[in-house]
């Protein structure tokens, strides 16, 4: 599903237009970006968190040449499903 089908669907689900929908949905990604930027956890109820996570700097080999590289820290995001979309999709989308 793309960002426009996303919006349709949503638009139709809650009776707003696509444009007051798609105006939401850049505004939510917006303030969760920021979060995000501050290091702050989101949480979706019945969804799942999302969360930075700090990557240590580590050494990496090159399997082609066999050369040694040092690879610097960084910030991954991270999600982790609800426990209730965890047993969703291990029944195969049944409850």
């Amino acid at each position: 599903m793309n960002n426009k089908e996303f919006i349709n669907e949503l638009s139709a689900r809650m009776g707003y237009s696509t444009s007051d929908t798609q105006r939401l949905v850049t505004n939510m990604v917006n303030a969760m970006s920021d979060s995000f930027l501050e290091g702050a956890a989101v949480q979706v109820p019945n969804f799942g968190s999302f969360e930075v996570k700090k990557k240590l700097e580590r050494i990496m080999v090159n399997p082609s040449t066999g050369q040694r590289m040092l690879v610097p820290p960084k910030l991954v995001l991270g999600f982790k499903p609800s426990v209730t979309w965890k047993g969703k999709l291990k029944k195969g989308g049944e409850e």
